[in-house]
């Protein structure tokens, strides 16, 4: 059976696209699916100097976790039109580890205009590591939150059909 991975790589403490991560976390254990969370914020995680970063014990402990997953979800925050530079530090930590990956994103932004920033960081997966992207993934802006929650309920249904669609990609891709 493959196994599932939700990342949240936003440091912000009360993060909108880790919101949409535990909603996506919390419908796959619902559905009983094979899946882990981790939290790049909580690790000690350094700058990628292209160097002595790899062998630290943060970067290692990222790298085993995404080797080990077949299917990925992403949430992440958009920064000034660009997917946070955390989230590309992580892929940038952890290199090779993303081969042939199912990769799904579910992002969180200040407003609409950023909509499609996040092709960049699906492009470079997807040529430089061989990940299969879903083609769907979750945008929200501030609007669809009330405080701690989601309050749109389109985005809500949205991250499940995204989660759905990872497990959907990664059986058929891994039969």
């Amino acid at each position: 059976m493959p196994k599932h991975l939700v990342i949240s790589t936003s440091g912000n403490p009360n993060s909108n696209s880790r919101r949409i991560g535990r909603v996506a976390l919390a419908h796959l254990r619902k559905r009983k699916v094979d899946c882990e969370w981790i939290d790049i914020s909580e690790m000690d995680l350094p700058l990628c100097d292209a160097d002595k970063c790899y062998g630290m014990p943060g970067s290692k402990k990222l790298s085993a976790a995404i080797k080990a997953a077949d299917g990925i979800l992403v949430a992440a925050p958009v920064y000034n039109y660009d997917v946070a530079a955390a989230a590309k530090n992580m892929i940038e930590l952890t290199g090779s580890a993303w081969e042939n990956k199912i990769v799904g994103f579910l992002c969180a932004a200040g407003g609409t205009a950023s909509y499609m920033s996040v092709m960049a960081y699906a492009n470079s997966l997807m040529l430089d590591f061989r990940c299969v992207i879903i083609p769907r993934f979750v945008f929200a802006t501030a609007d669809a939150f009330d405080g701690d929650n989601i309050s749109d309920k389109k985005i809500i249904k949205r991250t499940e059909i995204v989660a759905d669609e990872l497990v959907r990609f990664t059986k058929a891709l891994r039969s």
